[in-house]
């Protein structure tokens, strides 16, 4: 039937052409933007545990960066302990040299001034051992909670508090070669403590560095399952987006045949 009142073949083109433009705006949408699933009309469950996911990522974040922080607490830590280890050796062969019986008086005045200088550097290697207001190493320091993990987990950064009381042991001084020789005792159980600490200290470090790189390995899994959720494939993207775009204009033109079609009508009537 041939009608002027119902074009049924200007409807089903329209109908079609509708459909492709919808095609052809959601494959644009996914171009432009590089994710197949840009929000819940999209996918609703896809994207729901994208969030979730992203919210993940943003935790790990946040966790390098509280490790970053107990990094940099370690290493000026480490940096001190090491400075004071170093000094110790010095400290140790002017306390040697301060017991040579055939020292003058003046010789060891020097030696003792020399000595009480350095005890003072040492000091200031430990009270200088800072890095945003932690200091691992000074008398009284206390150990440091880090967040470690995106549940809320806690590191614990031991202190090595036992440094700032390497001067006060030592605080005898060289004034004469029997109480220069007598620290000589002392002298090699700081060594050793100092060891100790140097280690503790180590252990820290060692600890924060496998969990940043086990927290970077997880983020980067999550990263990678959320691409493989929401990414779009632009190549295929790429490919579709042509064929619709050619399927537009051959919707347009059909429809505009079928807008032709009533006129038929009028060659009945001449």
């Amino acid at each position: 039937m041939t009608s002027i009142n119902t074009n049924i073949g200007a409807l089903v083109a329209l109908r079609n052409l509708g459909s492709t433009n919808s095609l052809l705006e959601r494959t644009q949408d996914r171009v432009s933007t590089g994710y197949k699933v840009i929000g819940p009309k999209d996918d609703a469950s896809s994207f729901s545990i994208a969030q979730g996911l992203r919210a993940d990522v943003k935790s790990f974040q946040a966790v390098q960066q509280s490790l970053s922080s107990g990094r940099g607490v370690v290493a000026a830590a480490i940096a001190g302990a090491t400075a004071v280890s170093d000094l110790l050796a010095d400290i140790k062969k002017k306390v040697i040299e301060s017991s040579n019986p055939a020292n003058t008086a003046s010789q060891q005045s020097i030696l003792a001034a020399d000595f009480t200088s350095m005890l003072t550097q040492l000091n200031t290697f430990v009270s200088n051992s800072v890095y945003n207001g932690r200091n691992l190493i000074s008398s009284a320091s206390a150990s440091v909670s880090i967040t470690s993990t995106i549940t809320g987990g806690q590191l614990t950064i031991t202190n090595a508090s036992s440094l700032g009381g390497v001067s006060t042991a030592l605080s005898a001084g060289v004034a004469s070669t029997a109480a220069a020789l007598s620290l000589l005792t002392a002298i090699d159980a700081q060594e050793l403590l100092v060891g100790q600490a140097l280690g503790t200290l180590g252990a820290n470090s060692k600890n924060i560095e496998f969990l940043s790189t086990f927290t970077s390995t997880l983020s980067d899994a999550v990263t990678e399952g959320l691409g493989a959720l929401v990414d779009a494939d632009l190549a295929k993207e790429s490919a579709q987006l042509q064929a619709l775009q050619v399927k537009q204009q051959l919707g347009i033109q059909a429809l505009g045949i079928a807008n032709q079609r009533p006129q038929t009508l009028l060659s009945l009537f001449g």
